[in-house]
């Protein structure tokens, strides 16, 4: 068997079993449970935690996913899968070789262990991580960092790792997301609305400490409407998602949709530029939610563009960061 060059880890953050309580139970308790994702007092948060949250919470959280679970599972597995085989596909046609791609999640299935015995299984001894993280937060993609840590700790052969910490500004990046908004517009027969661009939050104090991602998600956010051509006005960044009492990055999303038909805007196209992949939080939060509050507070259209999921541009940019990366490999 023919050694590859090197092996691709795609990493995104991860998805309960199946929409029951008890599978959103497993997982919310692993994924809570990071002090990456939330850094209380152990001894404190294991109360809160255990005490409240996976008492009460997994019931709610289950109908979310069971309304927009799919036959092969959650959406952000599914569409992971799709990202898998179309960057293991690309990159043979543009390398003129079969480079080994795995799918891995920070939380639940599939593990890292599992996608790194794949790769090892294949012969791979170099290994490029690509987080499925446009923006860098400690919350994601250093959690990334820290779970392939620990899978590794049992590995007797450490392969040569290289690690992709963000690409918000790459211009592939950024062209992927003007070109799904026009293309939304072609749509909608040149209708344009008010755009918003929501990314999910984090908790304002890491921002304090020092995590660039708000700084990353308003570069982000100032190229596409470059890229666009809008102007002052026309569009707006948010943030989704918040949990706990804690103060999160503002402005919110939802607030900010509430707010916005007393503004007179009363057309709102929105995005989410940092989910690669269609989930939980975009399809149930920011497509339903989010519309109830938008249309209940005196708006009139509310229309959703889809994240870049498995479009060709968007696996092309995987494609290229995977070149960029792998130098001299």
């Amino acid at each position: 068997m023919t050694t590859p060059r090197f092996g691709v880890l795609l990493a995104n953050l991860g998805t309960p079993d199946a929409p029951t309580p008890e599978a959103v139970r497993r997982y919310l308790a692993e994924f809570l449970w990071d002090e990456r994702v939330v850094d209380a007092p152990r001894p404190l948060w294991w109360l809160i935690l255990n005490g409240v949250i996976l008492r009460f919470r997994p019931a709610k959280v289950a109908k979310g996913y069971a309304s927009v679970w799919q036959e092969g599972g959650s959406p952000l597995l599914v569409i992971a899968r799709r990202q898998q085989q179309a960057l293991k596909a690309l990159l043979a046609e543009r390398l003129g070789e079969a480079i080994p791609v795995e799918l891995a999640m920070t939380y639940g299935r599939p593990s890292m262990e599992e996608a790194g015995l794949r790769l090892r299984d294949a012969g791979v001894e170099r290994i490029l991580v690509l987080p499925l993280y446009p923006q860098f937060s400690r919350s994601t993609t250093a959690a990334v960092f820290d779970r392939l840590a620990r899978a590794l700790k049992r590995c007797p052969h450490l392969p040569e790792l290289r690690f992709v910490r963000d690409y918000h500004d790459h211009p592939a990046y950024i062209e992927a997301l003007a070109n799904s908004v026009r293309e939304h517009w072609q749509h909608h027969e040149g209708q344009r609305g008010y755009l918003m661009m929501s990314y999910h939050g984090i908790p304002k104090r890491y921002a304090d400490n020092g995590d660039p991602y708000p700084r990353q998600c308003e570069a982000t956010s100032r190229l596409v409407a470059e890229a666009l051509g809008l102007k002052e006005g026309e569009w707006q960044m948010t943030y989704q998602s918040r949990f706990g009492r804690e103060e999160w990055l503002k402005p919110y999303t939802d607030h900010t949709l509430m707010e916005l038909p007393k503004q007179g805007v009363e057309h709102v196209d929105i995005m989410s530029p940092a989910f690669s992949a269609d989930c939980l939080e975009t399809l149930e939060e920011l497509e339903v939610e989010n519309r109830e509050n938008f249309i209940g507070a005196g708006g009139k259209t509310y229309r959703y563009i889809p994240a870049l999921n498995d479009r060709d541009d968007h696996i092309a940019l995987f494609a290229s960061l995977v070149e960029q990366h792998t130098q001299g490999w």
